[in-house]
């Protein structure tokens, strides 16, 4: 297993939608273990295939569930249905989340509540996840990045202004900007 470069907001990898991945081979296993070595190095609760370079409908996740307990998994070529999101402002303190892609910041982002997700496992078997709450965010945020979104673009003007800017003065916003969970410290 590897800890690979996580690919960082401007690289056209994660303003792209991806691709669905045919046959699980050896190589999709070889990524996901490297996408779960990489997401518990930085640390994230997420990883996307496309933020470590791989345009492909691929994600990890690790976040406990109610009880505490490790909820851990792979989603392949996952599909994504939701109740809508309750209307009005995001709550700064119960509703701020985080991009490993955008490293080191925080906004608040309105989600939908719960989600249905379902995919394939590595063995090729149908997966069915019907999660709330933190958990439904958690995905909510991953599938985004298999259609090319990242959290920041769904920011309302004045805090997509403030991504503008740190992400100007950080250097990012262009291809082929990443940094490695482990060696850069890049992540305030």
């Amino acid at each position: 297993m590897a800890v690979l470069p996580i690919r960082i907001i401007g690289d056209p990898v994660l303003h792209a939608p991806a691709e669905a991945v045919g046959e699980i081979t050896d190589e999709v296993r070889q990524l996901v273990a490297d996408m779960f070595e990489t997401m518990d190095a930085a640390p994230g609760v997420g990883l996307a295939a496309p933020q470590v370079g791989v345009p492909l409908r691929i994600y990890t996740y690790n976040y406990p569930d109610d009880t505490g307990a490790p909820w851990r998994g792979v989603l392949i070529n996952p599909e994504l249905w939701m109740t809508p999101p309750e209307p009005g402002q995001p709550d700064p303190y119960e509703e701020s989340e985080g991009c490993l892609s955008f490293p080191g910041e925080r906004f608040p982002l309105r989600r939908s509540d719960r989600v249905l997700v379902t995919g394939e496992d590595l063995d090729g078997a149908r997966v069915e996840i019907r999660v709330d709450g933190w958990q439904a965010r958690v995905m909510q945020h991953e599938f985004d990045h298999l259609d090319g979104i990242l959290y920041v673009d769904r920011l309302d003007d004045s805090d997509w202004k403030t991504v503008q800017k740190i992400a100007r003065k950080r250097g990012w916003g262009r291809p082929g900007s990443s940094w490695t969970p482990g060696v850069d410290d890049i992540v305030a």
